[in-house]
């Protein structure tokens, strides 16, 4: 009769041995209490040590937390540099005061040509409305009384003196574009050719101002056109020269005029596009759920960018109206219209002056902000 043997007393370690190596990890301890069949259909699972122990030195190491945190010094490093550059121009913004801005305008000739304009087309809209006012019926009377007639007398002589000013202060203006072709003339043809052969090789003078720009060039004739006429009003030159090269110069004007307002409308294009891709990049932000915390750097750029996009469309828009009032004016000029000839230059007049101001005005301010800074 066969005797029937267990395992576990003839084969104490081999077999338990193998099976451990087959069923069980290197961290199971056979020497505990509690023992199961190794020949189990059903082994065991096999004790191992926490997945969150072991991972958590990888996905909670110091290594992530260290990017994170150079990561949020980073954004924490840009977000203080545009905080601290907003803080210093509105620092600056309010050291600057008007009267410094005006200053500044009234050191340069085209400064005080503004200034003169305004005051000499107010004077003509006082003068319009005071001639409207008089031949109404209501305010119509047959006598006038003899200081509002010196009156008007001053005004009108003043605003023709005005006008001769501000001509005598443009004189000469012609040397800007002139030396913005002469710039171009010393330019060499292609970017490969050497220092020394562009100084041999220059551009003829007649070849660089037919191949100017054309608002340049309409500037250029424009100017010299001016001068003629006004060295024909001090006497200088034939009264019919003088009267030549002013016609000759609202033409210049009214085409010049026309190129700006084409200039200004690509422009106008071209900043429209950049707000629209500007927009739509905060817009994709605010979708993804990005927050001034999760991207505090790119936010604020695209907002300082959009700002400053806007800025520049409305000073563009202003220099469109200001081109509007130019065309009407010099409209008027060239094709003789009578109805409502002096209402219509005096508020065309004065609405340009404003408008021109305006935008020199903000030019200068912008000037002495960058000067104070820099300082």
């Amino acid at each position: 009769m066969s005797s029937i043997s267990f395992p576990s007393e003839h084969v104490s370690g081999r077999p338990s041995d193998s099976h451990d190596g087959q069923f069980y990890s290197s961290s199971f301890d056979a020497s505990s209490s509690f023992h199961m069949n190794p020949l189990s259909s059903h082994p065991p699972r096999t004790p191992r040590t926490s997945v969150i122990s072991n991972s958590s030195s990888q996905i909670y190491g110091a290594s992530i937390y260290e990017e994170k945190v150079d990561i949020t010094n980073d954004a924490s490093k840009e977000d203080l540099e545009l905080d601290e550059d907003e803080e210093r121009v509105k620092e600056a913004e309010k050291r600057i005061r008007k009267e410094d801005v005006w200053r500044e305008m009234f050191l340069t000739s085209y400064g005080r040509d503004k200034a003169f304009k305004l005051i000499q087309y107010s004077i003509r809209v006082f003068l319009v409305f005071h001639t409207n006012a008089t031949t109404s019926r209501l305010l119509r009377r047959q006598m006038r009384p003899p200081w509002e007639l010196e009156l008007v007398k001053r005004l009108t002589s003043a605003a023709s003196g005005l006008s001769f000013t501000r001509k005598m202060l443009l004189l000469f203006n012609w040397l800007q574009p002139l030396t913005a072709i002469m710039a171009q003339q010393t330019v060499p043809f292609s970017a490969e050719q050497s220092t020394e052969s562009s100084k041999k090789t220059q551009r003829p003078f007649l070849h660089t101002v037919l191949y100017a720009p054309p608002p340049v060039l309409l500037e250029l004739v424009n100017a010299l056109a001016d001068d003629v006429a006004t060295f024909s009003k001090l006497g200088l030159l034939g009264k019919k020269v003088g009267e030549r090269a002013g016609r000759f110069s609202d033409w210049c004007w009214f085409f010049a005029t026309l190129v700006g307002l084409v200039e200004n409308g690509v422009e106008r294009q071209v900043m429209s596009s950049l707000q629209a891709e500007v927009e739509g990049r905060l817009y994709t932000e605010s979708m993804s759920g990005a927050t001034a915390k999760s991207k505090p750097s790119a936010s604020k750029i695209d907002e300082k960018e959009l700002s400053r996009l806007q800025k520049q469309d409305y000073w563009l828009q202003i220099s469109r109206a200001k081109l509007v009032m130019d065309l009407i004016f010099v409209s008027y000029e060239l094709f003789n219209i009578r109805r409502a000839r002096d209402s219509v230059k005096a508020f065309t007049g004065l609405t340009a002056a404003v408008l021109c101001s305006a935008k020199f005005y903000d030019r200068q301010k912008n000037a002495l902000l960058k000067s104070i800074i820099s300082s």
